[in-house]
């Protein structure tokens, strides 16, 4: 492997390709990389004036004609990067400014970059790694223990590679890092005049694939025992079924049937989160009377027991046609009634309103749900939407408000939660009358 070899090019590693690098103060005027104290930031001082690279020390990422046709006429004085593809005051953009980590190495394979992101994402001090080679400021391995930059060789292997895509990596110490790389050359096939390398840390990926196990196991959890007391009664009706009286097995049948509609109750609910997710969730609209479908959902818990007066409906006159898709109004609406009389407490009072919709006029259905429970504390009401809270101990997936909130945005709608005028919780959506573009 070449990285960091001892050609005298290394003298001028921080020089762009192309142009002899200004002179700036100290000893000799010797350059400086990019990232030490008297380098100039990103466009900040007189280039080397017209002509190819110009800039500061990575002058030449992305310059002229781009990663792949060399070098071209540079776009003049203190341009920084290549106009177009890099650095430099027309972007006004500083390497230091990127989220990502940047690493820059020269022909030479030395760092003439390592911007700010990059020692926050590896624990290396930027000055610590400027001119340094690449193998040594950062000796990343592969998971099965394996130097990476011995197994890609960059400078030394084949002419036709342009990098590496992104893969996880470890650092000394176990950090680990998501790495890809981007090898520039003078010509398609030519020698590699630049290696630049991209750094993320891994927190957001390990937060979703946290995210992902917790709802496998939730999911595991809440199928179980459904499932459990299905096969335990069939199982029993099967073998005994003889012994019981019609009045044993209507009960057990009932039983069954029960859990089996708690069970498509929560793959249904595994397809909206999946819909949701990946933005394929449909929306069939059709004209949607809400007083009506709020009536339905009252009388529901009203016939499975609750006393009518724990309901409230309140439905303002003047409300605008509204547009929706009703399957998914049911389930916005079931979802939070169900969520107030589980967890809240007293009367359940739902407002329906007409309201503007949008900043721009657009008339709208506003929708408000509210009980006289114990309400959602202060700290928790930033988590309410998200999957798996629960505002307390009586059972639930978690997963039901987390729906509510990406069904009323697919509608184009906000959904908000506060506390109510009685202490409980309260819970305001707002739908713009969607009407179809061919009735406008």
């Amino acid at each position: 492997m070449t990285v960091g070899t001892g050609s005298p090019a290394q003298a001028r590693s921080a020089a762009p390709y192309g142009a002899e690098p200004p002179p700036v103060p100290g000893p000799r005027g010797a350059p400086v990389p990019y990232g030490s104290e008297a380098a100039p930031r990103s466009g900040s001082g007189p280039g080397p004036g017209p002509g190819p690279g110009g800039g500061h020390s990575g002058g030449d990422v992305g310059a002229g004609g781009g990663p792949e046709r060399g070098p071209g006429p540079g776009p003049g004085p203190g341009s920084g990067l290549g106009s177009g593809y890099g650095f430099g005051p027309e972007l006004g953009i500083d390497p230091d400014d990127l989220p990502d980590g940047l690493v820059v190495a020269d022909e030479t394979g030395r760092i003439i970059c390592f911007n700010a992101a990059a020692s926050r994402i590896t624990a290396v001090p930027g000055a610590q790694a400027l001119g340094r080679p690449l193998d040594q400021a950062l000796p990343l391995e592969d998971l099965k223990g394996h130097r990476w930059w011995a197994l890609t060789d960059p400078y030394g292997g084949l002419a036709t590679r342009r990098g590496q895509p992104e893969r996880n990596l470890l650092l000394p110490g176990g950090r680990e890092v998501l790495v890809s790389a981007r090898y520039l050359r003078t010509r398609p096939t030519g020698p590699v005049r630049r290696v630049v390398v991209s750094l993320r840390g891994t927190e957001a990926r390990r937060r979703t694939e946290r995210s992902h196990a917790e709802l496998i196991a939730t999911v595991a959890h809440e199928l179980r025992s459904p499932l459990t007391s299905v096969k335990g009664f069939t199982a029993t009706l099967l073998a005994k079924w003889e012994r019981f009286t019609d009045d044993q097995k209507r009960l057990m049948l009932e039983t069954v049937d029960a859990d089996a509609g708690r069970i498509k109750r929560l793959i249904a609910e595994l397809l909206d989160i999946s819909r949701i997710d990946s933005g394929r969730l449909e929306v069939r609209r059709q004209r949607v009377d809400i007083a009506a479908a709020v009536g339905r959902h009252v009388h529901a818990h009203t016939a499975r027991g609750q006393a009518p007066e724990s309901f409230f409906v309140r439905v303002r006159p003047g409300l605008p046609d509204l547009w929706a898709d009703p399957d998914k109004i049911d389930q916005i609406l079931g979802n939070l009634l169900e969520n107030a009389v589980r967890h809240g407490g007293g009367t359940v009072t739902i407002d329906v309103a007409p309201t503007m919709a949008t900043t721009d006029g657009e008339k709208g259905t506003e929708v408000t749900v509210s009980d006289e429970g114990p309400g959602i504390p202060e700290e928790s009401m930033g988590r309410v939407f998200t999957r798996f809270w629960r505002g307390s101990k009586r059972g639930g997936t978690g997963l039901g408000l987390y729906i509510v909130k990406g069904l009323v945005e697919a509608h184009g709608g906000t959904i908000t939660v506060g506390r109510g005028p009685r202490g409980g919780a309260e819970f305001r959506f707002i739908l713009p009358v969607g009407t179809p573009a061919h009735l406008v």
